[in-house]
């Protein structure tokens, strides 16, 4: 009996282990194509602007995948859909790649793209709205780690395209080993997932929505649901800005040479991923809003000193600190959308999609703007996005369960700070040392390696 519970119910921490595999397996996917693209040029002989195109196939399937990837989680669940989405990144890695060996052409690529792009679409707001579930099941704040990790697996994708680029490893190769491997581990971390809905019914605190499913229309028109987007898309266009044009920026407005502008690239990713490490803690400790509004103002402060400051340590200064206060942006946006779990897939779906609108609409507006006043110029797009990214910030705010949590760990800490033995810390005792959690989940009663 104890091992079909234990087989049906994965523990918080197996639950937690595994959303951490599909994030860092998702960023590996995604740099395994992006880490080829100079082979699949040369096999074209394709100029830049056919390119462009080619890469618009993957960002079309994209849209398609975030756009179903609502309707599709709501009905089938998280599990399935990471499962159903890791076949579409298979499928589609792995056609595209023999479309480029065997020569194919470039309609045969783009259809491959397209899979790739729509199982991308539907494995981020999957994995998302289980890892915003997991985060609850826990009771401390790790979906940036999450993030964290998919920029680990990017890192790892990335080494690997240039190590096969070096050694000339045929593109079908690397990208069927890839992406059948990407596939597998997947398909097993997946079925490790906890069911996202399984605290729906214990969430009638004073604090929690009107416990009503809401149509996908309806999510749309809420205007917390615009308000996250708001703050997802300044924060996608500040991350998503630097990794296209952050060399290139450093190259032609503060005078670097090529390998040291790509290293500034690098500085900039290292602060990233810094932060998300370290930020989960203050989440904890301080909530959303205020986390969000200093972050906004860092990265504000950072892209500042970037482009107004025509000394390269400090624009060095400024890029460490624009990629800090970028980091927890687009994480806390995708917690926030899911707190309610009664509509946690369509809203993380609506409010990825318009933060997809940064990746898609953001280089070729800034590259535009570069051509006629410069590319530090042309990055005061970001700033003002950065800036309403933090004004919108409010919408965040912890509701439900989210929102118990932190009155909980804050009502702890206060007790503790008074070294009382009232209330607090005998609610503290009883929880197990002082850590809040929910009251909801079975699998923190008797296990304290879940925490």
């Amino acid at each position: 009996m104890t091992t079909t519970s234990t087989r049906s119910a994965p523990t918080t921490r197996t639950w937690i282990i595994a959303v951490f595999v599909a994030f860092t397996l998702s960023g590996l996917a995604i740099a395994t194509w992006l880490g080829r693209i100079p082979s699949v040029r040369d096999s074209l002989g394709a100029t830049t602007f056919e390119m462009g195109l080619l890469v618009l196939g993957m960002a079309v399937g994209s849209i398609g995948g975030l756009t179903f990837a609502g309707h599709i989680v709501a009905k089938v669940g998280a599990r399935r859909g990471v499962q159903v989405a890791s076949v579409c990144l298979a499928v589609g890695l792995v056609f595209a790649g023999f479309a480029v060996t065997f020569g194919w052409g470039f309609a045969a690529i783009w259809v491959g793209l397209i899979a790739f792009g729509f199982g991308n679409g539907l494995v981020d707001v999957s994995m998302n709205v289980s890892g915003a579930a997991a985060e609850k099941a826990g009771g401390r704040t790790i979906m940036p780690l999450f993030h964290a990790a998919f920029s680990v697996g990017t890192l790892a994708g990335a080494g690997l395209g240039a190590l096969t680029e070096a050694l000339e490893v045929p593109v079908v190769l690397h990208f069927a080993v890839l992406g059948v491997v990407v596939c597998l581990v997947m398909l097993a971390a997946a079925s490790r997932f906890g069911d996202e809905h399984r605290y729906e019914e214990h969430e009638s605190t004073a604090t929690s929505p009107t416990p009503v499913q809401l149509t996908r229309w309806q999510v749309w028109a809420q205007p917390s649901t615009l308000l996250i987007g708001v703050i997802v898309l300044g924060m996608a266009l500040a991350e998503g800005s630097a990794n296209d044009w952050l060399p290139l920026a450093m190259i032609d407005g503060h005078g670097l040479d090529n390998a040291a502008g790509s290293a500034v690239l690098t500085v900039f990713l290292a602060a990233m991923t810094a932060g998300r490490i370290a930020g989960s803690p203050l989440i904890d400790r301080f909530g959303r809003v205020p986390v969000l509004r200093a972050s906004a103002v860092v990265a504000v402060v950072g892209l500042g000193l970037l482009i107004f400051v025509d000394v390269v340590p400090i624009a060095i200064v400024g890029v460490v600190l624009w990629g800090l206060g970028a980091s927890l942006g687009f994480p806390m946006g995708m917690s926030a959308a899911a707190d309610d779990p009664r509509s946690a897939a369509l809203k993380v779906s609506a409010v990825a999609t318009i933060g997809y609108v940064a990746f898609l609409a953001g280089p070729p507006l800034i590259g535009f703007l570069g051509e006629h006043i410069g590319l530090l110029g042309a990055l005061l797009v970001v700033f003002v996005f950065i800036i309403a990214a933090g004004l919108a910030s409010g919408a965040a705010r912890e509701t439900g369960a989210a929102a118990e949590t932190l009155r909980r760990r804050r009502a702890t800490e206060a007790g503790g700070d008074h070294g009382t033995g009232g209330d607090h810390g005998a609610a503290a005792t009883a929880d197990g040392g002082g850590e809040p959690r929910l009251q909801a989940d079975p699998d923190t009663a008797g296990a304290r390696t879940d925490r």
